[in-house]
């Protein structure tokens, strides 16, 4: 055997595993973010739920296109990433469908009572409500289910502040304003047992136990 050929030493295991961290690094950084598919998937399933609303019944179709036109949005119209760090509560979520669906009776029936009832017509007001849980997710969510029920509209959102700005039909007095702000609060707590955190979860509870006990929020 002819030549200056020399075995090659094996790898040391502190090279390999270096090496093999390296190629496990870049391997991650070129597939997609899971996190951030887990988001985008919540956000269009969010979306095509509220299209069908709009549209005022769930079907098939309702549900694709709501679907279609939550993926132009995020490719074509990005917003500022909003992170999901909350879970799913299937019990809390049901809760809070069944109470949207009795509230948009119940509302549906007060404006037609208001739009019909004879007598000077109705006043209206502007009410600020600081929400307790000052993320994006929380404001959206809280902002769109208020806008689907009849008689109450949302005219502008403090994102700073974690205010929202409800337009309410049919003030009376000091009562109805105290009654339309505890209304937002009280959707605001279901909202956040359906799909919050637990950190925004005890913020909310004690928030409720201040409140109840009369202490400060």
């Amino acid at each position: 055997m002819t030549g200056d050929a020399r075995p090659t030493a094996p790898a040391r295991p502190g090279r390999l595993s270096g090496r093999l961290v390296a190629g496990w690094t870049a391997l991650r950084r070129r597939l997609p973010d899971r996190r951030r598919f887990r988001d985008h998937l919540i956000t269009v399933g969010w979306l095509a739920g509220f299209w069908s609303l709009l549209w005022g019944e769930f079907t098939w179709g309702n549900l694709v296109g709501g679907a279609l036109v939550a993926v132009v949005i995020l490719v074509f119209l990005p917003l500022p990433r909003v992170t999901f760090g909350g879970r799913l509560r299937p019990l809390a979520l049901a809760e809070l469908a069944g109470r949207f669906v009795v509230e948009l009776i119940v509302a549906s029936v007060q404006v037609g009572w208001v739009a019909l009832r004879p007598g000077r017509p109705p006043r209206n007001a502007i009410v600020a409500v600081q929400l307790r849980v000052r993320s994006d997710l929380n404001l959206a969510l809280t902002a769109e289910v208020l806008s689907l029920v009849p008689g109450s509209l949302i005219v502008e959102a403090d994102r700073e502040t974690g205010t929202l700005y409800l337009h309410v039909l049919d003030v009376r007095g000091a009562e109805d304003l105290a009654r339309n702000r505890d209304r937002v609060l009280a959707l605001e707590a279901r909202i956040v047992r359906s799909v919050g955190s637990a950190a925004e979860l005890r913020l909310v509870s004690s928030h409720t136990t201040n409140t109840e006990t009369g202490g400060t929020p």
